[in-house]
């Protein structure tokens, strides 16, 4: 392909989007923030961040007719990434405040990350244990890594196979998942220094081939 890859930011209202924006330009991408879906079609890839409640945030990419684009990049095969909030919304759905149906890309549900008296949120830098081998989004990564965390709520994913990376709190939660052309990470990379800057270029290269593969029209 020519140019630069073009990133596709989903703006629905929640998330720390100019960070992510940031991080992704300073690897060389070209960034679209934006909440409409033609405008994101014409992207190589999407990337869903994501800061706030599970019910509220369905709620949003409902109204927007984001939901269904989503679900339309993967099963397309075109690369799509969430950030935090934006990983557990990839999955059946999430307990938090009620209850409520998310997107359904991978089999398993968000429930509040176990704790044992231990503060929530969990804030701050912990340990991830990787699971680099063959995995195009952890390339060039140790197979022990730290990355920044905020959240109260992780996935439990039904499926082993799509567990890349572990962490620690008051016990395991699943923070790499991949299935597909869906990647998530339960951290933020654009606050996690030079591996997450990694992590967002490895995914930027991920972009890159599948637009070379199968273009995308703009």
């Amino acid at each position: 392909m020519s140019g630069p890859v073009r990133i596709g930011l989903v703006d629905y209202g929640m998330g720390n989007r100019r960070s992510v924006q940031k991080a992704f330009e300073h690897v060389g991408a070209k960034v679209l923030v934006s909440a409409d879906a033609t405008a994101l079609r014409g992207c190589d890839g999407l990337v869903v961040p994501g800061v706030g409640a599970f019910p509220k945030a369905m709620r949003r990419l409902h109204e927007l007719g984001l939901d269904q684009l989503l679900l339309e990049q993967v099963s397309g095969g075109r690369p799509l990434l969430g950030i935090c909030l934006g990983m557990q919304l990839a999955f059946e759905c999430s307990s938090e405040q009620g209850g409520a149906q998310g997107l359904g890309l991978l089999a398993g549900e968000v429930h509040e990350l176990p704790h044992d008296g231990l503060k929530l949120p969990h804030i701050g830098w912990n340990e991830v244990a990787l699971r680099v081998e063959g995995s195009p989004l952890l390339e060039g990564l140790p197979e022990r890594c730290a990355f920044y965390h905020v959240h109260s709520f992780a996935p439990v994913p039904a499926a082993q196979q799509d567990v890349l990376g572990l962490s620690t709190y008051a016990g395991q939660f699943a923070s790499v998942v991949a299935r597909g052309s869906f990647y998530g990470v339960q951290f933020h990379p654009e606050k996690s220094s030079a591996a997450g800057l990694r992590l967002l270029a490895n995914f930027t290269q991920i972009c890159a081939r599948s637009a070379t593969a199968t273009p995308v029209a703009s």
